[in-house]
């Protein structure tokens, strides 16, 4: 047995073990902890894939050379938000359950009457839909037709791809600030951020960069992209030390513009995170998303590393599961769980995103042999 299918035999194995979980928490955990386990997947899954997405369509925005040897990887990342959007409907199920402002006595809050009709389950519902199907429009046409563009090569697709670009980010714009607010702070329809779309849109693009350097690690590994070099790792690098900057920053401030306005409505939200077991993740999280990254990729030799590269990629990951897991736990009482409900949930989706993107990696080119900018990538020099 190969070790390729010794690998798929094995996630398949833990699949199954990790659906027995996810069968198990719905019968025998709280629905409040089944459904915040769903939701901490389902915002997952979805921002690295739609990080992903992004990335394809920036290269398209600033007509970018460089990165098209590595274009498709991120391309086959993004195909994660197939079954992401089929999570995310299914996720429709946790409204009642742990969203006040969808629920009738809303009415009765002073607070949430104002947003009764915003967040009410009906309009939500209807706003999760229609974000769904844009993003998977955007799907289509940035990646169906790269793929297609092997098959034809024709150079109409740039163009095309490079128009559409512009109307993308509006789309992602618009739908990551969606789950931002509907998803997250839904769940604390009284507290709010400002900057709280731009947050989520930091650890998404993160997550994106994440797997992609992971993903474009492993194909070279198997001899699949003999004409990246390190000075493209060097690119991947670079974006993730940068915005692994930026997250910390639009962190930081939004905790100290609270901090110093010191209102009850907002200062809550940290109150409930920096006491208990909760502060302990809070450090952890700023450990994980920030100290160790910025640290390891701060000069110029590390960016190209590819091994370290990979360490750093897989702790981004991490962080990045630990950030959307301190964003939504907080809700039930007590402190942190993690127990068999976690553990049965994290073997079913890791399991199944590996085998998900292991299966896209085997289809089509490992570059978009169409397009006519794909020698001016290989020969990219710093």
């Amino acid at each position: 047995m190969s070790q390729s299918s010794g690998t798929t035999t094995f996630l398949r194995g833990t699949l199954l073990l990790g659906a027995i979980g996810v069968g198990a928490a719905y019968l025998k955990a709280s629905p409040e902890r089944f459904w915040a386990n769903w939701l901490l997947w389902f915002v997952l899954l979805f921002t690295v894939a739609l990080g992903a997405l992004f990335i394809v369509a920036l290269e398209h925005l600033v007509n970018a050379k460089w990165s098209v040897p590595i274009r498709r990887i991120p391309e086959r990342i993004a195909t994660l938000l197939i079954p992401a959007c089929l999570t995310g409907l299914l996720a429709i199920g946790a409204l009642p359950v742990l969203f006040p402002g969808t629920r009738p006595e809303a009415l009765h809050d002073k607070l949430l009457a104002g947003k009764a009709f915003w967040l009410s389950l009906p309009f939500v519902s209807l706003r999760a839909v229609i974000a769904f199907a844009l993003v998977l429009m955007g799907l289509a046409v940035l990646v169906g037709g790269s793929l297609k563009q092997d098959r034809t090569k024709d150079p109409a697709f740039t163009i095309r791809a490079r128009k559409f670009a512009p109307a993308f980010m509006a789309i992602f714009a618009f739908v990551i600030t969606l789950v931002a607010f509907d998803w997250i702070s839904g769940l604390t329809p009284a507290w709010y951020s400002d900057i709280f779309g731009v947050y989520l849109f930091a650890g998404a693009f993160l997550g994106g960069l994440a797997a992609t350097a992971l993903a474009v690690l492993h194909l070279k590994d198997e001899h699949r992209l003999e004409g990246v070099r390190r000075d493209h790792l060097y690119n991947l690098g670079g974006f993730l030390f940068a915005f692994t900057v930026f997250w910390s920053y639009i962190a930081f401030a939004q905790y100290l513009l609270m901090w110093y306005a010191n209102l009850p409505d907002e200062v809550i939200y940290f109150k409930t995170r920096l006491t208990g077991g909760w502060f302990a993740l809070t450090i952890l999280l700023a450990v994980l998303h920030f100290v160790m990254p910025f640290f390891a990729l701060v000069t110029r030799d590390a960016k190209g590393d590819g091994a370290r590269l990979r360490k750093v990629a897989v702790l981004m990951l991490a962080a990045h599961m630990l950030d959307i897991y301190w964003l939504i736990f907080p809700i039930l009482p007590g402190g942190p769980h993690v127990s068999w409900p976690e553990l049965g949930f994290a073997l079913f989706f890791l399991s199944f995103s590996l085998l998900w993107v292991r299966g896209a990696l085997e289809k089509g080119e490992d570059m978009p042999v169409g397009d006519p900018f794909l020698q001016e990538g290989l020969e990219f020099r710093l």
